[in-house]
């Protein structure tokens, strides 16, 4: 089960809901079949706009682009998925990695997205971007990539320390998630930033290590990657020397970067 109990899936489903009424912009709200289970997807900007898929990483949901939307649905038809097995509304299964293309193609037929789109991602949305640019080449325009793994290798000690802080209640759940993403950005304390501490505390995030993409693959890509200087999940100095002229590095940020909202919408309407 990748909640803690069915009370706390009621409880952030329910919460997740709530937060979902506040959509900045007119959306809809859908359940893509999919052959690994129903996908949820928030759709909004302009019906014949270009198409741009947002995939958010781990232990998070849709509600992770909430403060972008309002940009880029100016440009932009924008499909945020829910990611499978995570805390939103998507099926609760954790296919194998290399399971997620065709689940992506599936989503992507059931969007009725025809030709190539392009995909903002995060973390291990990066990761799943990154892996399906490679395996349908043609399918992705561009790709924007916030903290993605696969470049940089992962760091696998991180984790150790949160055993002794996780029993600390909600304090201790906020100091794991400083210790393992580094140096927040301001705004622990909206009603986004609880929902996350909700979701720490309710929902089981899953360990998984992340493949690294050789160079041959990734040159073919046309990529913008941000990532931040102070990241304790993924070696983002690594990154940025493997990938120096599409890479900004953000010195202070940690694994949760700042809105990078005008620096993405630029760089995807080029």
């Amino acid at each position: 089960m990748i909640f803690r109990s069915d009370a706390s899936r009621r409880v952030l489903h329910e919460r997740y809901r709530e937060l979902l009424a506040t959509w900045p912009v007119p959306s809809e709200q859908r359940l893509v079949p999919t052959r690994e289970g129903d996908t949820f997807v928030v759709s909004c900007g302009p019906a014949g706009a270009p198409p741009l898929v947002l995939l958010h990483g781990s232990a998070s949901t849709t509600l992770e682009w909430i403060g972008d939307v309002v940009a880029w649905a100016e440009h932009f038809r924008v499909h945020a998925v829910d990611l499978l097995g995570e805390p939103g509304l998507s099926a609760e299964v954790r296919p194998a990695l290399d399971a997620h293309v065709d689940w992506l193609d599936d989503v992507l037929d059931g969007l009725y997205v025809g030709g190539s789109v392009s995909m903002v991602a995060s973390s291990l949305g990066g990761w799943l971007a990154l892996d399906y640019a490679i395996r349908r080449p043609g399918q992705v325009r561009k790709l924007a990539l916030l903290t993605p793994g696969g470049v940089g290798r992962q760091k696998s000690l991180i984790y150790l320390p949160a055993v002794f802080l996780l029993p600390f209640g909600r304090w201790g759940i906020l100091q794991t998630m400083r210790l393992v993403a580094g140096p927040l950005p301001s705004g622990d304390a909206t009603e986004y930033g609880r929902f996350a501490l909700m979701v720490h505390e309710h929902f089981r995030p899953r360990r998984v290590w992340l493949p690294i993409f050789t160079d041959e693959q990734l040159e073919k890509l046309e990529l913008l990657v941000i990532v931040g200087g102070r990241d304790r999940m993924l070696d983002s100095h690594e990154t940025k020397r493997r990938l120096p002229e599409a890479t900004v590095l953000l010195p202070d940020a940690g694994h949760v970067l700042p809105a990078q909202t005008e620096k993405v919408l630029t760089w995807l309407r080029n």
